[in-house]
């Protein structure tokens, strides 16, 4: 299998230019960005407990019906049940893709954020962060929920790649996308909204390709990557 080409210049440079130099209300906050109620469950109950614990076999087996079929056991569930699974090893995939984009809200807080997004007055350390350094943040955090399954992430790409595949994992990186940026504090709605996502989905897409072929420690070099 040929790999993918791992890029070498900056990607946070490609978002230099979407950052908004201007503050817009919080009223226009998108509504379907709310945390006033809970997001109704993303996968059906049997789905969800097949799925999260396969996850557990593919740092051994990879992104592999092999490891839905144990992790179906693990469940309680008999082999079979994985026809549950249309699409097979790509919904272990799609699994692990959303269960990690919904995390970040729990995972990365700013202080003196408001509901959901992140107000402008937040800051660690007695820093305040603006929109782009916020981003950064949440980028580096995203990409630690890949840590446990690096070593199998190209497997992953592979079948995000096939042709049946193609637009689900695009509207995937997509959410993804919007979620950064929400969680950042932008709540702009001009017309930079569009490129502003398309700059970072390629962002966040070049810097999980140049995480599998990281082995520094730390994946510090990942980071560099980033500040290029």
């Amino acid at each position: 299998m040929t790999k993918p080409r791992i890029p070498t210049s900056s990607p946070l440079k490609l978002l230099q230019s979407t950052i908004p130099s201007r503050n817009i209300h919080p009223s226009t906050l998108r509504a379907y960005h709310s945390y006033e109620h809970s997001p109704p469950a993303p996968f059906p109950p049997p789905q969800t407990a097949i799925l999260s614990a396969s996850l557990a076999h593919v740092p051994t087996h990879g992104f592999t019906t092999t490891a839905l079929r144990l992790g179906a056991q693990d469940a309680g569930y008999p082999a079979v049940s994985t026809n549950l699974l249309p699409r097979g090893a790509f919904d272990l995939v799609n699994y692990h893709l959303v269960t990690q984009r919904l995390g970040l809200r729990d995972r990365v807080q700013f202080p003196g954020s408001e509901e959901g997004g992140s107000g402008g007055g937040d800051g660690i350390g007695g820093r305040r962060l603006g929109v782009g350094a916020k981003v950064k943040i949440l980028i580096l955090e995203r990409l630690r929920g890949n840590k446990a399954v690096i070593h199998r992430w190209q497997e992953a790409l592979a079948l995000m790649a096939l042709p049946p595949h193609i637009r689900p994992s695009l509207t995937e990186l997509s959410l993804l996308s919007d979620e950064l940026w929400f969680l950042a504090g932008d709540t702009s709605v001009d017309t930079s909204w569009y490129t502003k996502r398309a700059s970072l989905a390629a962002v966040y897409a070049s810097a999980e390709l140049f995480m599998t072929q990281d082995s520094s420690r730390g994946f510090v070099e990942t980071e560099r990557f980033l500040e290029r």
